[in-house]
């Protein structure tokens, strides 16, 4: 594989784990993975990824983003990103990929990669609002819908990655 070659592999497949990632802090990481993988699909010719598979992942990008949208909307809580809050989930992200990749592989880097980070980024929210006088803190009705909002929208990153690099490796 010629240099230029591998060089755009490996800035794809950042991108793939960056919008992975981008989820956590509730931004839009589903779009974000749909147009690496179109740019991607489109600089390749659509040979290892046709225009099924991006239908599928637009479809899925939809409805990730509708879900989160409409439960973003019943919700009086968001979290903020701080410069604690992503040390704290890039921690996360380091322990869960270290702990999952020996079990499951790529499967376990991935989703490693979410699932510490999002603890990592739960868990210093959950500290901070126990550190507020109980007049400012947010309901836990509130807290568990947004962690919900941030966990489904994650769920779709990750089964997106995974359908795309299925669709590149197979």
């Amino acid at each position: 594989m010629p240099t230029i070659e591998l060089a755009g592999l490996t800035i794809f497949i950042l991108l793939l784990f960056a919008g992975v990632y981008l989820t956590i802090f509730g931004l839009p990481g589903t779009i974000l993975i749909l147009f690496d993988v179109f740019l991607y699909a489109l600089f390749t010719g659509f040979g290892r990824i046709d225009i099924k598979a991006i239908v599928i992942l637009a479809v899925m990008t939809i409805v990730a983003e509708a879900l989160g949208f409409t439960l973003e909307m019943t919700s009086t809580y968001r979290f903020g990103p701080s410069l604690k809050g992503v040390l704290a989930s890039l921690i996360g992200a380091l322990l869960g990929a270290l702990a999952l990749t020996p079990v499951l592989w790529g499967l376990g880097t991935l989703m490693g990669i979410f699932l510490g980070g999002f603890s990592g980024f739960l868990i210093l929210e959950l500290i901070r609002q126990g550190r507020l006088k109980p007049a400012f803190r947010a309901s836990p009705g509130a807290i568990i819908t947004t962690a919900a909002v941030i966990f489904t929208k994650g769920s779709f990153a990750v089964a997106m990655t995974v359908v795309t690099l299925s669709n590149i490796y197979s």
